[in-house]
């Protein structure tokens, strides 16, 4: 934090005011998380006794129980196919610029090859520019 009073200073920012400003609303937040904490603990509990008068005090444990559980296997769930998800995303990043790699390494082994031909140098060459042009103009975001 020693290397941010300087560059807040060089910025315009008085370090002291921001420091209570960060610290002001870092009390607001954990004394509104502490109130809405327990807040839901207050509607759990009076949905248990609700459910409780109905069904009595074993099976609205149970049902709580099993709720709560499905919810966490749910919460499970979805991080795992998130992850997987990712994974597949990085594995296809990494196939596409392994084989574009690939790509250049293969024209740029061959360019010696094709440039010993006449009708590359004069063909080739113009087509391989225009192409580039193309590829390039295409590339921007107008």
């Amino acid at each position: 934090m020693n290397f941010l009073v300087p560059l807040a200073a060089l910025l315009g920012f008085e370090a002291e005011s921001l420091k209570e400003r960060i610290r002001r609303t870092l009390v607001g937040n954990a004394v509104m998380l502490a109130l809405a904490v327990v807040g839901v603990a207050f509607l759990l509990a009076a949905g248990f006794f609700a459910l409780a008068d109905i069904v009595g005090p074993i099976y609205s444990a149970l049902i709580f129980s099993a709720v709560f559980l499905l919810c966490a296997l749910a919460v499970h769930l979805s991080l795992r196919a998130s992850a997987a998800r990712e994974s597949r995303a990085a594995v296809a990043k990494r196939r596409s610029s392994e084989t574009g790699a690939f790509v250049t390494t293969a024209a740029l082994t061959a360019l010696p090859v094709l440039l010993r031909s006449p009708i590359v140098r004069t063909l080739g060459l113009p087509a391989a520019a225009i192409a580039a042009l193309f590829l390039i103009r295409s590339g921007k975001d107008d």
